[in-house]
């Protein structure tokens, strides 16, 4: 194969990372037209189908799927080699993206990304929030965030942030009408806000207590999937609410929520960022893990 074709084989990459011609080409700086002509190149010269085409949708097919998954380390190898090579003074340099979970990207990441452009301006930071795991190497990813979930066994797990925990909160006047429950089965006979996960299920709320934990199916009339949409419910008297303990602090302190069940919230470890073990770690992200777990905690 021709080593033209290696800008071809980047193309197609950034195709299969975005599920998408147009967000390919967004990311590459080129046109779509572009990138569909790299991508049908690169089959005719394979000799196979890469993509399954509809007019809503790009997938990978089998041979496609083979492809990336052995071309998306090798891809990244080259990005890193080029990034040690141009970077300014030996700063960390290049994009930098990442998977987060919303609560972390609203808890933890945006109220320090104004210092971290301030620590990198040669990074360019990039975060996609979504719940789910992903294959980080297949979609493109440099790491990931996550709290609470397991990981993979190739998988290097960093602590990013302090510990944790949850609050069961509502208003004073909702409790101006319920007592407050005293235990957590109590919350059967309340009206509870619940939550989504985007695949589907409903979250059962998690409490511990001496080391035993007990997890409650609640029942209500508003189901929400995102906790500032929760927590604004609770605010307003809808009902209980189960939310991080961040997100609600200042309404606790202030009274306008009030908590309850404080000794069924015992603290936890906070998210964690993690990012294949095979992949050799580029400087961008040693950056990232090295202001978030010491820069950025320090005040």
């Amino acid at each position: 194969m021709a080593r033209t074709d290696l800008a071809a084989l980047t193309v197609f990459a950034s195709v299969a990372a975005n599920s998408s011609f147009r967000g390919a080409a967004t990311a590459l700086g080129v046109s779509p037209s572009a990138v569909s002509h790299a991508v049908s190149g690169l089959e005719a010269e394979l000799g196979v189908r890469l993509l399954a085409r509809t007019t809503r949708s790009v997938a990978l097919t089998e041979a496609g799927a083979r492809l990336v998954a052995r071309l998306a380390p090798a891809l990244e190898e080259i990005e890193a080699a080029l990034e040690d090579t141009v970077a300014t003074g030996g700063r960390p340099a290049g994009r930098l993206k990442l998977t987060v979970p919303l609560q972390a990207a609203e808890l933890l990441i945006a109220p320090q990304t104004t210092r971290f452009a301030e620590a990198y301006p040669d990074i360019t930071l990039e975060l996609l929030v979504q719940d789910g795991f992903v294959d980080l190497v297949t979609a493109g990813f440099d790491a990931g965030l996550r709290l609470g979930e397991s990981l993979e066994q190739d998988m290097i797990a960093v602590r990013i942030g302090p510990d944790m925990r949850m609050a069961a909160v509502a208003s004073p006047a909702y409790f101006a009408r319920f007592p407050r429950p005293q235990h957590p089965a109590d919350l059967r006979q309340h009206v509870c806000i619940g939550r989504r996960f985007t695949g589907g299920g409903l979250y059962r709320w998690e409490f511990e207590k001496d080391g035993q934990p007990l997890e409650i199916a609640v029942d209500g009339r508003l189901v929400f999937n995102e906790g500032r949409l929760i927590s604004a419910a609770a605010l307003a008297g809808a009902g209980l609410a189960y939310v991080m303990e961040a997100m609600v602090a200042e309404e606790i302190a202030s009274g306008r929520l009030v908590r309850v069940l404080d000794d069924w919230c015992p603290p936890f470890p906070g998210f964690f960022l993690y990012y294949p073990s095979r992949r050799q770690m580029r400087p961008a992200l040693r950056a990232f893990i090295d202001f978030f777990t010491r820069g950025a905690n320090s005040e």
